[in-house]
């Protein structure tokens, strides 16, 4: 089966930590760029060994904030790609972005880089919201950014967080109406989580503030699938939604189980071998992981050989977030006795049955809309 290639480049630094935030992100007075741009140009070189030669169809620059990025360092970056891969005519290339970090200068600066498409955590327009969010920006300077996103990039996106503390059905319904006239052809719309680990999570079991309860959560959930349907916006994942193409191809790969490569403190690969799919991971400290690429050349903490039943679960896991379903295909080249074994599993009849899974097609399992409400119960039992 032919696969997409993406890459993943992981900028760990940010201006602040957010509150909500488990990633793999740090705050630093001060770097060396020209370390780290090379380091990054190290640990690709590296990495592509194993998919020298092979079509590359997207980038993604996450984070942390790779908007703090050098538009220099950005350029370097891709100028590199031609050297290990080909690459494809439309070839997708995603930076994020925060509205705090940007202006028209780097904007265009990473648009002369060969950055397609911008990726900003606006996360609310409303300046109360930010705050308790621990977002920097203002409203009005996400408003900013999302006016000069649009008159550069002819695809852009960004996230907003809802369910958040004391926010009403008719609040949201508000705020999301005004985010779908702002948008620019896809929006990331976020559940707030409480994330072990997180200042949030430590706050929230202090008991200093609490979430929607599951109705009105439930509530927020399908006015969110309404708004955006009746804007010509397809929930294409559980948390996503686009416009007929502008979804995000580079996520896309990792939904649909297809390879991608990932550099950068932390980052994660997936990389099918003559021997399996290879689950690759990269050591998460930025110093340490800079002095490893200096000293070794790369900053792998493992590389691991996935069981087909590994490689099954996490293609049933990742597959039932999209619309379009799990592909059968993608399933049974993991694991052809995990397939058949699904398809005649009593728990699959009671998932139909109960109408939280459509009756498989000839190439994909989906979840029915009720199905996607309650995605992370019917995946716990479907795999139990």
């Amino acid at each position: 089966m032919t696969r997409d290639l993406g890459l993943y480049i992981h900028w760990p630094f940010c201006i602040s930590k957010c509150p909500y935030c488990d990633f793999n992100s740090h705050v630093r007075a001060s770097i060396d760029e020209d370390a780290w741009e090379k380091a990054l140009l190290i640990e690709m070189d590296h990495m592509a060994k194993l998919t020298k030669g092979r079509t590359l169809s997207t980038v993604f620059f996450g984070g942390g904030t790779p908007s703090l990025m050098r538009p220099k360092t950005v350029a370097a970056l891709l100028d590199r790609l031609s050297a290990h891969w080909q690459l494809t005519p439309d070839l997708e290339i995603t930076l994020e972005a925060n509205p705090g970090t940007v202006d028209k200068e780097r904007f265009q600066g990473f648009k002369d880089a060969g950055v397609t498409r911008l990726s900003m955590g606006i996360q609310s327009l409303h300046n109360d919201a930010l705050a308790f969010l621990g977002r920097k920006h203002s409203a009005e300077e996400a408003l900013a950014a999302l006016k000069l996103a649009g008159t550069l990039f002819e695809r852009f996106s960004f996230d907003l967080i809802y369910a958040r503390p004391e926010q009403s059905l008719s609040a949201w319904r508000e705020e999301l109406s005004r985010a779908l006239e702002l948008a620019g052809g896809h929006l990331s719309l976020y559940q707030l989580t409480m994330e072990k680990g997180t200042s949030f999570y430590t706050r929230h079991q202090r008991g200093e503030f609490t979430l929607p309860d599951e109705d009105l959560a439930a509530a927020l959930y399908e006015a969110t699938e309404e708004l955006t349907g009746k804007a010509g916006y397809a929930s294409y994942e559980v948390s996503n939604y686009a416009r007929p193409g502008h979804a995000c191809r580079h996520n896309l790969i990792y939904w649909r189980s297809q390879d991608f490569m990932g550099i950068g403190p932390g980052a994660h690969g997936r990389v099918t071998a003559p021997e399996g799919r290879l689950e690759m991971r990269v050591t998460k400290a930025p110093e340490t992981w800079l002095a490893r690429v200096h000293a070794h050349g790369h900053g792998l903490d493992e590389k691991v050989l996935l069981s087909p039943d590994q490689s099954f679960e996490e293609a049933l896991l990742m597959g039932l977030r999209l619309l379009e379903g799990v592909s059968l295909e993608t399933l049974k080249s993991t694991s052809p006795e995990g397939f058949e074994a699904l398809l005649k599993s009593p728990k699959l009849e009671t998932l139909i049955a109960e109408g939280l899974l459509l009756p498989p097609t000839q190439t994909h399992l989906m979840a029915t809309p009720e199905g996607r409400l309650k995605l992370n119960g019917l995946l716990a039992y479907l795999i139990e």
